[in-house]
Formats: structure tokens, C-alpha cells, sequence
């Protein structure tokens, strides 16, 4: 039978657990942080030999986690399929905290900044994507959430559910937006009566609708520049 060493059966002064909790993560390398997620190496390699393996192709780093995919990732000796599926979620972890460490910089405090922000994520959408966004009492990016995929109108778009996600994250105000495949940005009646129905909602909750932005292609329509907000 095939014999799996594990981190546990490494020498002390190499088991990045120990080193770990005695010198904390950061005094830890990309290989031994690999490891602790490996965990078991095969016979005939460590778990921190196993991610010093992964490192070694590609961009020769950590990048390498982005880059390969689940089916390359399998391809080690030692790394199946939960093992490559835990792998990519850590990359994608990374990507979130990166995105949301960056985003926290984000001062929202004018139509043309949201319109920039948003024009790249949403221009080249094929269907309608209804986002609401969230600031702190100074414009501040808290986050954001895709409500509905598909036509934006008042029966679809759900007030309780912008809130809902509002209050969780205790914003002071929202911004929602939403594309025109067709690339025109004019809003259509459903898109006014959306912009009403979710201001009203926020006047009562104290939860201000600061604008409805909608993007086109390289071009947007601001409900606020408009005197419509």
C-alpha cells in the first residue's frame, strides 16, 4: 500500500503547523503554506515538496494557483480532485479579499466616478444585470450586490431585497444601476418607475437613493445629473 507522508510526520523544526503558531503566517513560505492545505504528500514527496512542485511551473509562485486549472492541477501526483477544488477556492478567497481590501478606497462622490467604475463590468453584458451598491455617510464603497439578470421593471425588482442588503451592511446610502444591451442608455418607463419605487422605499427607511445609473456602451445616463434625484 502506498504511504502518504504526512505534515505531521515531518521533523518539528519543519512542520509549518508549529511554525505557525509559534512565528505566525507571514513567517511561513508560499510551499509551506501550500502544505497545511495539501496536508499529505505521496511516497515519495512531502505535502511542502508537493506545493514546492506547484509553485515550480508556470510564473513560479503563488500566481500559479490562479493560472491552473482544476483538471491541470490533478495532474500532480498527490492532488485529486477535492484537494484541486480546495486549491482554486483559495485562490479565488485571495482574489475576493484583494478585491474588497481595494474597493474599500473607493469614494463614490460623483456620477462620472460610478460610470467609470461600473462601465467595463456592465457595457459588454448581453442581458440586463440590476446592481445596488453601497456607501458609507461619506460616499464610501461598502459593496455591492446583483439583484435580477433580465429585464429591470417594477415587478421584477424587489425593494425589500435592495434594503435587505442595505441595512446589513449599514449603509447610509445606495446607488443602483443597471445596463442597456442595446447600448442606448435613455432609461424607458419601467427604468423611471423602478428609480421611484426604491426612492420612496428609502425615504422611510432613511436609507437614501443617491442615484440610477445606466450604462451604455461607453456612454451613461445619470438620474441625478438629470435633476430626476
Amino acid at each position: 500500500m502506498q504511504k502518504h507522508l504526512t505534515v505531521k510526520e515531518l521533523p518539528k523544526n519543519e512542520r509549518p503547523y508549529e511554525k505557525c503558531m509559534y512565528y505566525g503566517p507571514e513567517a511561513l513560505t508560499d510551499a509551506e503554506l501550500l502544505a497545511i492545505f495539501i496536508r499529505t504528500g505521496t511516497r515519495h514527496q512531502t505535502a511542502m515538496e508537493l506545493g514546492a512542485l506547484i509553485l515550480g511551473g508556470g510564473n513560479r509562485n503563488l500566481m500559479n494557483l490562479y493560472d491552473y486549472g482544476i483538471q491541470e492541477l490533478m495532474k500532480f501526483q498527490g492532488i485529486g480532485k477535492v484537494k484541486a477544488i480546495q486549491l482554486k477556492c483559495i485562490a479565488e478567497i485571495s482574489r475576493r479579499i484583494a478585491n474588497v481590501s481595494r474597493n474599500m478606497d473607493i469614494c463614490f462622490s460623483s456620477p462620472q466616478l460610478v460610470a467609470d467604475f461600473y462601465m467595463e463590468k456592465l457595457r459588454h453584458e448581453p442581458i440586463e444585470h440590476f446592481v445596488v451598491c453601497m456607501l458609507d455617510s461619506k460616499c464610501r464603497y461598502l459593496g455591492e450586490r446583483t439583484l435580477t439578470i433580465g429585464s429591470v421593471n417594477a415587478s421584477l425588482v424587489s425593494p425589500r431585497e435592495v434594503f435587505i442588503h442595505a441595512l446589513s451592511l449599514q449603509a447610509v446610502s445606495i446607488i443602483i444601476l443597471h445596463n442597456h444591451p442595446s447600448d442606448r442608455p435613455q432609461p424607458s418607463r419601467e427604468d423611471i418607475q423602478v428609480t421611484e419605487r426604491i426612492a420612496e422605499c428609502g425615504k422611510l427607511l432613511h436609507v437614501k437613493l443617491s442615484d440610477h445609473i445606466i450604462i451604455g456602451d461607453h456612454d451613461y445616463y445619470s438620474f441625478r445629473e438629470k435633476g430626476l434625484l
